[in-house]
């Protein structure tokens, strides 16, 4: 190697150096300590020789995740390839619901395509194609380095760059989460992981918890209907049972709003906002709860003005709730698809948030309900 060579890779080698200065490890190299299997037997994952092993018998939706929600950060690791390898690396991954969609995921790839793709090694998978393929597949071990900082994301493989995005101005990421778990996707080939570590990046959102714990139903109170019997705060599960209104006593114009929620079959309900008052005959909009495909207003529409494409949802399951509500917008998410995209509001006064029983005999929970002002 020349001197210039050697030059050349001075910087590289200290800018590594001070990652590795402020950096957490994430795996000890000897058991899952700090990482939790998701939709999989204890057996889909497991740690051979210093490293993290997908399991061939273990496949999809199965996911292993670690024990904390990361917002911005720079992550690295090692990952081993021989012969046909397909996994990826999940980010912002939710608690319930699809990682890959609700979040993100870094796909990794043993191939290397002449074209790039949205399903390509460091690919945004299945969204945006990498710059550039860089993978070592014939029984080596490859470093990836992922740096969010919403809203630039930035890949690294092979130390050169595969990424480099602002997601903000890309309509398919725009909405994704911005906080969530980490994780590694598992499709049965045994993909290898290890030198997993962490830096944590000073945070840039702020959320309005509005449900957490019973104590936030003081945030709370009980609009039309006067049910108080309709809801009930059962440990971090707020559940409605009946008929009646629960509103917000803090109000809001332009706004956020997030929630994991589950239904029992055919129920009914929905979040209201933009409510001017507990009076039902005020303004106000709903988007609907009705786990109905053939409803004219099924889950996820804009009750009366847009039936929202039916989403990935399945009977007493938890999914992802997304709503945002800018001047005349209206964008709602549920499992990480977008299934309304309205612009027509006319309703543009501040008003509390509400949450619907609409239907006595079936019931609604909902958990991790946050809004946060746009």
């Amino acid at each position: 190697m020349t001197r210039r060579q050697l030059l050349a890779l001075v910087p590289a080698a200290l800018d590594a150096q001070d990652r590795g200065a402020g950096s957490t490890p994430l795996f000890d190299g000897v058991s899952l300590r700090g990482w939790r299997i998701q939709h999989g037997t204890e057996t889909a994952f497991h740690v051979d020789e210093g490293a993290i092993v997908v399991h061939s018998s273990s496949n999809f939706p199965t996911w292993l995740r670690s024990e904390r929600q990361y917002e911005n950060f720079d992550f690295e690791c090692e990952f081993f390839v021989k012969g046909w390898i397909d996994s990826g690396v999940y980010l912002h991954a939710p608690e319930h619901g699809r990682p890959g969609e609700c979040g993100m995921m870094v796909k990794l790839f043993h191939k290397r395509d002449e074209v790039m793709r949205p399903e390509s090694m460091g690919a945004i998978f299945p969204v945006v194609p990498p710059r550039l393929i860089n993978v070592k597949n014939q029984g080596e071990w490859n470093t990836l380095r992922i740096r969010m900082d919403w809203p630039r994301l930035q890949v690294w493989s092979n130390g050169e760059m595969a990424q480099d995005l602002d997601c903000d101005a890309i309509p398919e990421l725009r909405y994704r989460l911005r906080s969530g778990f980490l994780g590694f996707q598992s499709l049965s080939y045994p993909i290898r992981f290890r030198n997993i570590r962490i830096r944590e990046l000073p945070s840039q959102t702020e959320w309005n918890e509005l449900y957490t714990t019973p104590a936030d139903m003081a945030k709370w109170h009980v609009a039309e209907g006067k049910d108080a019997s309709t809801w009930e705060a059962i440990g971090g599960v707020l559940r409605a049972d009946g008929l009646g209104y629960l509103a917000t006593n803090e109000r809001w114009r332009d706004f956020a709003l997030q929630a994991y929620v589950r239904a029992s079959k055919h129920s009914n309900g929905g979040v209201l906002f933009r409510c001017h008052s507990d009076d039902p005959r005020d303004p106000r909009y709903e988007i609907q709860i009705h786990d109905v495909e053939g409803a004219v207003y099924p889950t996820g529409s804009l009750y009366g003005h847009r039936r929202a494409i039916y989403p990935e949802i399945s009977s007493g399951e938890w999914y992802l709730l997304q709503l945002f509500v800018k001047d005349r917008r209206c964008v709602v998410r549920i499992n990480g698809d977008t299934v309304v995209d309205y612009g027509e509001m006319d309703n543009l006064a501040t008003g509390s948030i509400m949450l619907q029983a609409h239907r006595r005999g079936s019931w609604i929970e909902y958990k991790d309900i946050r809004v946060q002002q746009l």
